[in-house]
């Protein structure tokens, strides 16, 4: 054994996020430079798809790169397993894939009463079928690549010595600020509006290291533990990549953006904080059922 494949072996995780962010950022920057996507028209940019595929070579290469390092060809067999593992409980599918979705309605739905700028995307396009289709298509891309990685790799490794709500946490920060450079930094003159380039770009990045996204990566890795499945993971990553995509308001900028975002961010630490009591009571219950026995 090589002093590199020792070296992984010591530090998998921290290695994975410096392998990660290398080729995803390198590539990004390979295509883009400092500059990236064009600022005011950035979705019909022809490089868009290159800069997604670079985005999305991080983790989806990492992942099982560092799984056949640290674990050999067992741990890919295990990993594509874990990747099809079809059958787990329908409650599972329906929690996967229709959370997003409710969350983000009943956010749109208050904050449209008080100005129609936040009704849901879908609701203004003027092609909604074509936006659906290429939301969906996008979407299940994207919950599939990044999962090999986060879930694949990262999760399962930290979860062998840490609690879920720690490897959560640990995962979600620089999964939050992997996204920073395209969905912070490059499309920051197109969204500050009112707001200085500057300041949008601390607020949305706070929000991006310690908000939805790592309530929502605390959810994720509860539905891990009680599946053992990356299928569920993947479509509950696409759900809410779905839901960005189709329910995202389409001419919000500057305070109203980020207020938006504060507001879904609110509402995924109440759900966060509402199934931690619910698992809590449960654990207690269990513990008293187990007591009695003995």
């Amino acid at each position: 054994m090589t002093k590199i494949q020792l070296a992984i072996r010591s530090h998998p995780v921290p290695v994975y996020f410096a392998l990660t962010f290398a080729i995803s950022w390198g590539g990004l920057l390979a295509l883009g430079g400092l500059s990236g996507l064009s600022s005011d028209t950035w979705q019909s940019d022809p490089r868009l798809p290159w800069f997604g595929l670079a985005m999305l070579a991080g983790p989806s290469l990492a992942g099982p790169l560092l799984t056949s390092v640290v674990s050999g060809r067992a741990g890919l067999r295990e990993l594509l397993s874990r990747m099809f593992r079809w059958r787990v409980s329908a409650r599972w599918y329906a929690v996967a894939l229709l959370t997003a979705p409710i969350v983000f309605a009943s956010v749109h739905f208050a904050l449209s009463l008080a100005s129609p700028l936040f009704f849901p995307g879908i609701v203004s396009s003027s092609n909604k079928a074509s936006l659906l289709m290429s939301s969906i298509a996008a979407a299940l891309v994207v919950g599939a690549f990044e999962e090999i990685g986060w879930t694949g790799f990262a999760i399962p490794t930290l979860r062998q010595r840490h609690p879920a709500f720690a490897v959560a946490i640990i995962v979600g920060v620089p999964w939050g600020a992997w996204h920073l450079l395209t969905n912070d930094f490059w499309i920051a003159t197109t969204y500050a509006g009112e707001l200085s380039v500057p300041v949008f770009a601390i607020v949305t990045g706070i929000t991006l290291l310690a908000g939805q996204l790592q309530a929502y990566r605390v959810l994720m890795v509860w539905i891990y533990d009680e599946t053992g499945s990356l299928l569920i993971a993947m479509l509950m990553h696409a759900s809410l990549s779905a839901s960005t995509f189709i329910l995202g308001p389409e001419k919000v900028t500057g305070l109203a953006l980020v207020s938006y975002g504060f507001a879904l961010t609110a509402a995924w630490w109440i759900i966060v904080a509402v199934v931690a009591i619910a698992r809590r009571k449960r654990s207690s219950q269990q513990f008293k059922r187990a007591a009695a026995v003995v």
